[in-house]
């Protein structure tokens, strides 16, 4: 609430309309990131959400805020209005999740694609990139508790991406497919 209303003050002091529109949504990202933490320890209900859309506004959020050389799209699916059940906060966060751990795996160099391929009563959004790739020894432990390559960090992002995939929208997610040099790509699996 109080940066909220430091914004309105740089605002009527005539500061620079551009970096309070990034303000503004810094402050609004950070009510997000509550939201999240006060839903995790609940079993919040998924709702219908246009999944194309979601995962396009946590891409246009990231976007500005990730290194200019790593390059990110999301491919347009033949149904952009497509609804699935979701939990827009945490299933965002998983997204971002992948999309940071792209960005280190690449050294902030290289491309990340977002798509989603419909099959049957499910549908499967892969998050692949142009990375140094995980060897195939780790490929089964990314996602324990405590695994990390980064020198900072906790190495809980991908445990509680896959908490949230497989006990909040009953789904899973896994490593599809890598090869060092080459990149990763995970998918996620839900039921439509």
């Amino acid at each position: 609430s109080s940066l909220m209303g430091w914004v309105e003050v740089l605002k009527e002091g005539g500061a620079d309309p551009s970096a309070l529109n990034e303000m503004r949504k810094d402050v609004d990202r950070l009510e997000v990131i509550t939201e999240r933490f006060s839903k995790i320890g609940s079993a919040p209900d998924p709702v219908p959400e246009k999944l194309y859309h979601v995962l396009r506004a946590t891409v246009l959020y990231l976007r500005p805020r990730l290194p200019a050389r790593a390059r990110i799209e999301v491919a347009a699916p033949a149904d952009t209005e497509m609804l699935v059940p979701l939990n827009r906060a945490l299933f965002s966060w998983v997204i971002e999740n992948l999309i940071r751990n792209a960005v280190d795996a690449m050294e902030g160099e290289g491309a990340i694609t977002l798509e989603i391929v419909p099959e049957g009563h499910e549908f499967h959004v892969d998050v692949t990139d142009t990375g140094k790739g995980i060897p195939s020894s780790q490929q089964r432990t990314v996602f324990q508790p405590g695994f990390t390559t980064k020198k900072r960090g906790w190495g809980l992002g991908l445990s509680l991406s896959r908490r949230i995939i497989e006990q909040y929208h009953g789904g899973k997610i896994f490593v599809k497919r890598s090869a060092p040099g080459k990149g990763t790509t995970f998918r996620i699996t839900l039921k439509s």
